[in-house]
This record gives C-alpha cells, structure tokens and sequence, in this order.
C-alpha cells in the first residue's frame, strides 16, 4: 500500500475524520496476519457487522470466534470501546484528597526516594476532590526560590478552591525544617489574599510523613 493510502499518514495528513471506520479499526489494532493486512481485516470485520453498535455490545468471545481476531487484538477493541464510552460519558473518577494519609497513598511513593526535593501542589475544588496535580519545583527547596505565583497560576487556570504542598526530604526524615515552615506561611499568606486556600503542607520522608498543619497544632499544645 503507497504511504499515502496508509491510514496512520492520512490521519497525519488530513484528520481523523478523513478515516473510514475500518481505517480507524486498523490504527487500533496495529498488525494484521501472516495472510492478512490489518487494513484488510478491519474491513473484513467491520462489513460483517449490521452497524457499529454491534461492535460495542460484543463480547469478548464473539470478537474471538471472527477470524483473525485472537486475545490481543480483541482486548484492545473492547479497551478502546470502554475509554470511548467514558469519555462520552464523561465519567469523573473522583479522588477525595481529606487526609494526610490519601496525600500520602497518592504521591507518597512517587517522592519518597527521590535523590532531590521535589515540590508538588495538588489542587483541589470545595469537597477537597483532586483536579490536578502539578511538579512545582525541582531543587533546594526554600521560600525565596518558590515564587507564590508558580503554584497559584495553576490554581487560577483550573479553578481550584484550595491547595495541598507535598515534598520530600532526600535525607529521609520528614521532620520540617524552618524554611518548610516560613515557605509554607508565605504560600498561606499569598493564598489568602487570592481566596485560594493553602489546605496543608506535607513532607514525606523515607518511611513516614508529616503534616506541617498537625505538626503546628501540635507546637502550640506543647506551649502551653
């Protein structure tokens, strides 16, 4: 097949639109057979069906007995079915960021071996549900070099209600120091006065973490 008949250089060349469904099918599947091209048994597959919500109700067995479909070939189909759906559907797989330790199952193990600091900011709407997530900074962390406006423009973009800051300390040992402490009321103060609410800062360490909010509350019983 000249390269400009193949659908993955039409697709390149004019958009997807330009694909017939059997050229889409035969992107998704990628290889055909020792006796078959893959364009050809996409279209093979798709005239045998009577319309394409056929080939969203079938089974995974029913895409096994066509000929020249085996496992690989038929999970891909079903996978790229079940993503099309959610995505029409838009189904919102919500993650509810309300502990120190839903940070940590998040992106605890992610930073925890990192070899250098590493600020990232999780944003979040009004019932704490994650919308994002952001690296920040990579580096020697300390507030003269993490510039508010860094992590609040991702705020602004993504409409975020409130902030959590987690970080890691190569050393391993979580306990902040006290430019995690002044960093951290900068972010606050800065947050404050946009309306965008610093919700907690953790550091994570080799086998533990801690919240610079509990590790405040705590200081201050400890004063009295």
């Amino acid at each position: 097949m000249p390269n400009y008949e193949r659908p993955r250089e039409r697709f390149i060349a004019y958009g997807p639109e330009s694909l017939n469904t059997y050229e889409l099918l035969a992107i998704i599947l990628r290889v055909g057979s020792h006796n078959e091209s893959v364009v050809e048994l996409s279209r093979r597959l798709i005239n045998h069906l009577a319309n394409l919500n056929e080939l969203r109700n079938m089974t995974l067995a029913e895409l096994l007995a066509f000929k020249g479909i085996g496992n690989a070939k038929a999970i891909t189909i079903l996978s790229a079915i079940e993503l099309g759906k959610r995505v029409l559907q838009n189904v919102d797989e919500k993650i509810q960021v309300s502990s120190p330790k839903i940070v940590y199952d998040l992106i605890g193990y992610d930073l925890k071996d990192l070899k250098q600091e590493v600020l990232v900011a999780l944003y979040l709407d009004l019932k704490t549900n994650l919308i994002v997530k952001k690296e920040i900074f990579r580096g020697s962390l300390n507030q003269s070099l993490v510039h508010p406006r860094e992590i609040f423009k991702y705020a602004v973009k993504y409409s975020a209600y409130q902030i959590i800051l987690v970080h890691n300390h190569p050393s391993g040992d979580p306990y902040p120091s006290k430019q995690d402490l002044e960093m951290t009321k900068a972010i606050e103060k800065a947050g404050k006065m946009l309306q965008i609410f610093l919700l907690d800062h953790i550091i994570i360490g080799q086998k533990n973490y801690i919240s610079i909010n509990a590790f405040e509350e705590k200081k201050q019983l400890n004063s009295f």
